[in-house]
């Protein structure tokens, strides 16, 4: 049965998570999908990366969505020469204590922006994999923790540009979801224009302020995790990723950790509905920006131009979806009567 409080979290959570959307997309308009990811991703407790090309605001969704919460931020521009020492941290030693001491690197923040990712080397771009996955570093043989809440929000440009690293499979499978933001409209195009085109241009993200606490989304997060899914659910999200490693065009299906992925978000998207249950529909919703950057086409499906994304999109239409009474993805909280409502 879901108490008053359980209640009242989701309430909280539906309140605080529509201030910041609404902090966002003072910044970033006209992309509420995009936006709706982010907040997905970060009540999800997971990694989110933004791919596309130059220019349409990669790095703005993640400083917008920094700044909207008060939390510790750090910013790492990965170029060529980014060291793992400059992400994670050094050991100094200290003349006068005869000791070494730890200097944190900016790895340390409760919302990391790394812009840029696939242009460090592949080296760098490994010294992220410990503290996204476990939320700790090691460093000769000493473990810290990272801050609660943690994200990473990963910016890069298309493989294709020049400059660039593909990502590692184990780097892209600890990210829970990848976005792309895509051109503007011609109409918000006309309106940034209009704002931020004069004489003197000022940055969107000057007046913006925070709109809520880390604490308030450590809260938040918890009230995710009580969402409840249904074994109907489990099941198809399992049947889906499954579908991936069978596929005859991928060579490279999606993970365990995928399916973990996948559920935590369909949570969320569920919590940020309102409701204190997942749907099937939750699931399909997120199928392709959690599952599509783990996967790898074969080489005849690239040679036929076929993306892990149109795939993916393949297996929603084939892969059965659970039929049920509506009540039924919501069974353990019993009767309407029985929950107050």
């Amino acid at each position: 049965m879901t108490t008053y409080d359980e209640r009242a979290s989701l309430s909280d959570l539906t309140d605080t998570a529509d201030r910041v959307r609404r902090s966002v997309e003072r910044v970033i308009e006209g992309k509420p999908e995009a936006v709706r990811l982010s907040l997905t991703v970060l009540l999800a407790e997971g990694h989110l990366l933004i791919e596309d090309v130059p220019g349409v605001g990669k790095t703005m969704l993640a400083k917008a969505l920094a700044r909207s919460i008060d939390c510790t931020v750090r910013r790492i521009q990965f170029t060529p020469d980014l060291l793992p020492s400059d992400v994670t941290g050094v050991s100094i030693y200290d003349q006068q204590r005869k000791d070494f001491e730890f200097k944190p690197g900016a790895i340390f923040a409760q919302i990391v922006i790394g812009d840029e990712i696939n242009r460090a080397s592949p080296k760098t771009q490994s010294a992220l994999l410990e503290s996204m996955e476990e939320r700790q570093v090691t460093i000769d043989g000493h473990t810290y923790r990272l801050p609660d809440p943690f994200m990473v929000v990963a910016t890069q440009n298309p493989v294709e540009m020049e400059g660039t690293y593909p990502l590692p499979e184990a780097q892209r499978d600890r990210f829970m979801a990848r976005i792309s933001i895509g051109y503007p409209s011609p109409e918000a195009e006309l309106e940034m224009l209009d704002v931020h085109g004069g004489s003197s241009p000022v940055s969107p993200l000057d007046d913006l302020q925070p709109v809520a606490h880390a604490d308030d989304v450590a809260k938040l997060i918890e009230a995710v995790r009580s969402v409840h899914v249904a074994d109907t659910v489990r099941r198809y999200a399992v049947d889906l990723v499954t579908a991936t490693r069978n596929h005859p065009e991928l060579r490279l299906g999606a993970s365990p950790r995928a399916t973990l992925q996948l559920l935590r978000a369909a949570k969320a998207t569920a919590a940020l509905a309102g409701r204190e249950y997942a749907l099937p529909d939750d699931v399909q919703s997120l199928a392709v920006p959690v599952l599509a950057h783990r996967l790898l086409p074969t080489a005849q499906a690239q040679l036929n131009r076929r993306t892990a994304e149109q795939i993916v999109l393949e297996i929603l239409r084939h892969t059965p979806v659970p039929e049920a009474a509506a009540q039924a993805w919501r069974e353990p909280y019993g009767r309407s009567s029985d929950r107050g409502l």
